[in-house]
């Protein structure tokens, strides 16, 4: 990855440059993703070697979305999870203040 004008990357995947300008402040994000991608595509061509070009980057792209999918339903249920202590405890402080 390389520095081009202020704010655009030049990012190779698969051999191929991509220009793409982060938004300021958001540069690094942009460095992880692409390092993210990458590291997705050399999984996924170790699973399976005789993928190549498009049939590759679409399926990293598609295992990196299933992974996405798994980690919000994840957050979902681990923030109902908490939302349901937060609520045991209001009702148990609730109890507690109403018998003083």
């Amino acid at each position: 990855m390389s520095v081009g004008a202020a704010g655009v990357k030049v990012v190779s995947i698969l051999g191929e440059d991509y220009s793409i300008k982060a938004p300021a402040g958001e540069e690094q994000t942009l460095l992880d993703a692409a390092m993210m991608l990458k590291a997705a595509l050399a999984d996924t061509k170790r699973k399976y070697p005789t993928l190549i070009g498009d049939r590759l980057l679409v399926l990293a792209a598609m295992n990196l979305c299933s992974q996405q999918i798994e980690m919000q339903k994840q957050h979902k249920l681990e923030l109902d999870r908490y939302q349901e202590q937060v609520s045991a405890t209001v009702e148990v402080i609730s109890k507690t203040i109403n018998q003083a």
